[in-house]
């Protein structure tokens, strides 16, 4: 077996245990709104009907905020650690670190299956998952390992597939193994059977890995030293370094312009995309009272539409085109978000959806693509590991804030500032268009 196809089985697996609880988010808050024993949300929600009461605001936004401070806490444990478990990977070898991040991603899934009833101890659940996620970032690393640059490409396009497999299938068996005939055996409102799966699924990849994950960098090839690779780590860090693209070296500095304004854009579409991404669930359940089935159903609807507009589409057209692609994909997130925070009905909320999903499908991969061909040869993997922690920055700090604007000033007015700040990426978006026709053609 390839170590491609490999990896694209030990994400596949990840990745679906990671998806089971997205549409059940919602629920578990208020399930643990009425259960908790450890005294963590009570003492949250007491400081949070202290602001509710000063500002006037209404108590049905309180899971979006909970919600949102449970995703960006996730996301910034793994913008955190991502490069320190690469930078240790350069010094001791890609299979010990992947499998140890395997090993506590296992841990955290066992702590999600025995916190019921107690908040403080989900929190940890995310907590360790979050500090847990460099085996996304290893995949990359292995596959650049053993692959040409020629043969890169269709090593990172199987964690794509892998990425839109599990968005369609992992949200509905959540949802579908909540339904009553497979949880009437739980003498709570807590649901036992996704946590079961999600550990099972975990250890499952954690012994296909160990057995058939060979290690990918030789000896020969390690760093000899885990000081210069902290230093890099730490640059991975700081958003100042990330954003001015500082490891970049000996790269002239119109090119390096180009990166950085690849950079921004990635930044401030993540950072307003990924506040809608997050609170979706909560708009859907405050406003149409979807239920975990129906979510579920959400989250396949999209993923569907996702899968057939990047394999139908975007995967048939032509690399020269992608700054275009790329423009359509932000344009189209601006209705998107003034659509689905207006809407009143599911039909509305759906076609909001096409847009949304065509925004997912395009963005990303077509300005990966793009600030993937600035920088000379040896320095493609520190041009994208700089690009991706920019990414992790901004899923850091994004749903955050959009669920803070949400509970102060409800779903209408968060949707539709979204819409409204998704022109500077566009405008970032059409300057970096132009640069590139100036400077010269990115995919030449």
């Amino acid at each position: 077996m390839g170590v491609n196809l490999i990896i694209f089985v030990s994400l596949l697996l990840d990745l679906m245990a990671f998806t089971l609880i997205l549409p059940l988010l919602p629920s578990t808050l208020e399930c643990f709104a009425k259960t908790d024993m450890s005294g963590l949300y009570q003492f949250m929600q007491t400081f949070i009907d202290s602001s509710q009461s000063l500002m006037g605001l209404p108590e049905k936004f309180n899971k979006a905020l909970f919600g949102g401070i449970l995703g960006s806490w996730f996301s910034l444990l793994q913008f955190v650690t991502m490069p320190l478990i690469g930078s240790l990977s350069d010094v001791y070898g890609r299979r010990i670190m992947y499998l140890s991040c395997l090993v506590s991603i296992s841990l955290s899934y066992l702590l999600w299956v025995v916190s019921a009833n107690y908040f403080s101890i989900f929190v940890l659940f995310r907590t360790f998952g979050g500090l847990s996620k460099g085996n996304i970032s290893l995949s990359t690393a292995i596959i650049t390992d053993v692959s040409t640059e020629e043969k890169r490409g269709k090593g990172f396009a199987l964690i794509g597939i892998a990425f839109s497999l599990a968005f369609i299938l992992g949200p509905l068996l959540g949802a579908f193994m909540t339904l009553g005939h497979f949880s009437d055996w739980s003498q709570s409102c807590f649901q036992y059977l996704p946590p079961l799966v999600a550990l099972f699924f975990s250890l499952v990849n954690l012994l296909f890995s160990y057995f058939y994950l060979p290690e990918t960098l030789p000896t020969s090839k390690r760093s000899q030293s885990i000081g210069t690779g902290l230093k890099d780590a730490f640059n991975y860090i700081n958003p100042s370094s990330l954003l001015s693209f500082r490891l970049i070296k000996n790269t002239h500095y119109k090119e390096k312009r180009l990166l950085q304004l690849g950079g921004w854009i990635n930044f401030t579409f993540l950072f307003i995309y990924s506040g809608l991404e997050f609170t979706l669930t909560f708009l859907t359940y405050i406003r149409f009272n979807f239920t975990n089935i129906q979510q579920g159903k959400l989250f396949f609807y999209v993923g569907i539409v996702m899968f057939l507009i990047q394999g139908l589409f975007v995967r048939r057209i032509n690399v020269k085109n992608y700054p275009t692609i790329l423009l359509t994909g932000i344009a189209f997130a601006i209705p998107a978000f003034f659509i689905i925070g207006l809407s009143s009905n599911l039909s509305t909320l759906s076609f909001g959806l096409v847009l949304y999903a065509y925004s997912s499908a395009t963005v990303v991969p077509t300005l990966s693509t793009l600030v993937s061909t600035f920088g000379s040869n040896d320095q493609k993997g520190t041009v994208l590991g700089t690009f991706r922690s920019i990414g992790a920055l901004a899923r850091a700090t994004g749903p955050l804030t959009a669920s803070f604007i949400f509970w102060k000033y409800g779903i209408q007015t968060v949707y539709c500032l979204g819409g409204c700040a998704m022109f500077i990426p566009l405008y970032l978006a059409v300057k970096l268009n132009s640069s590139c026709k100036i400077h010269k053609d990115p995919i030449d």
